[in-house]
């Protein structure tokens, strides 16, 4: 979710409610040891206490392939007040895992084990420090090695997204598969992908015997989706999408000079068009549009 998932969205989307702990878009490491602002441009939430201004925790992610230096920067996310660290091995994005980072590591077990072993040893025990994988890069037939990789080098918990990086987005999610890595670990699992509904919630639940879910497109596609799916709420009606869309106008990044809302109006549409059909009609009268106030007016004459 690189580039959707700011802290705005974080703070406007658990406000909305459902969310248990939040996940930062992932913080680059290479070979160096980051300095405090780059943690706090991604997660200003360390400046809060961890937390949105709804109290939804929020743990920094980061992404990377040197252990030692991954290590290093999981102690000063720690330290800047994240309540815990997540590992990300599942980006499928090309210039990442051209660098060795995200899903490619997936093609090198022993690498998942050093990365995992040696944040957990740099970390103190009470932080949890978790991981998220695919199923695999080109093909399954490492998933359940990574998955035991990852537990034995002291994850505390795993996230699946149930494709491999080949498969990258497209229908089905293999939940099943999340089931077959299940049985080989004891460490919680979180089942992730292609969750839409609460039909599609409680089909991955079923399929991959895991309770916990991860939500990524699906909550910008229907802003109150892990209410629906965790309280049996009535999905959000357009209307209540159109309010919290104007809302969400008042959210500018300092210095931004009002290019912020208009760009993020337009790609969160990509998402709303998904389940709202009304989407359709208001996105092509405000496509052209540059200044917030005339996305304001649009949605609130529409």
């Amino acid at each position: 979710m690189e580039g959707v998932v700011d802290h705005l969205m974080r703070d406007m989307l658990t406000q909305v409610g459902g969310f248990d702990f939040c996940v930062t878009e992932f913080v680059r490491v290479v070979d160096q040891l980051l300095p405090a602002r780059v943690f706090h441009r991604i997660c200003p939430e360390l400046r809060q206490g961890g937390v949105t201004p709804a109290g939804t925790p929020v743990r920094v992610q980061l992404l990377g392939q040197e252990p030692g230096w991954l290590a290093e920067n999981a102690v000063r996310a720690i330290e800047l007040g994240s309540p815990g660290v997540d590992l990300n091995f599942g980006c499928p994005a090309k210039t990442v895992n051209k660098s060795k980072g995200g899903a490619v590591l997936l093609k090198e077990t022993k690498a998942l084990f050093e990365i995992v072993s040696a944040v957990r040893k740099a970390v103190p025990d009470e932080f949890p420090v978790t991981a998220k994988m695919r199923l695999g890069f080109e093909d399954k037939t490492l998933a359940v090695d990574n998955a035991k990789a990852i537990e034995e080098a002291g994850a505390d918990s795993l996230a699946i997204h149930a494709r491999t990086k080949v498969e990258g987005y497209k229908p089905p999610a293999y939940w099943d598969w999340i089931a077959k890595i299940k049985r080989h670990v004891s460490i919680p699992i979180v089942a992730n992908g292609e969750i839409w509904s609460r039909q599609d919630a409680r089909n991955c639940q079923s399929q991959s015997d895991c309770q916990d879910i991860m939500l990524g497109r699906g909550a910008l596609a229907m802003p109150n989706l892990a209410q629906v799916i965790k309280n049996n709420d009535q999905p959000m009606s357009w209307q209540d999408v159109k309010s919290l869309l104007i809302h969400y106008s008042g959210y500018e990044l300092y210095g931004d000079k009002g290019k912020y809302y208009p760009n993020r109006i337009k790609q969160w549409f990509s998402y709303l068009r998904l389940q709202y059909p009304e989407a359709d009609d208001v996105f092509m009268q405000i496509r052209t549009l540059r200044d917030p106030s005339a996305i304001v007016e649009t949605l609130r004459q529409d």
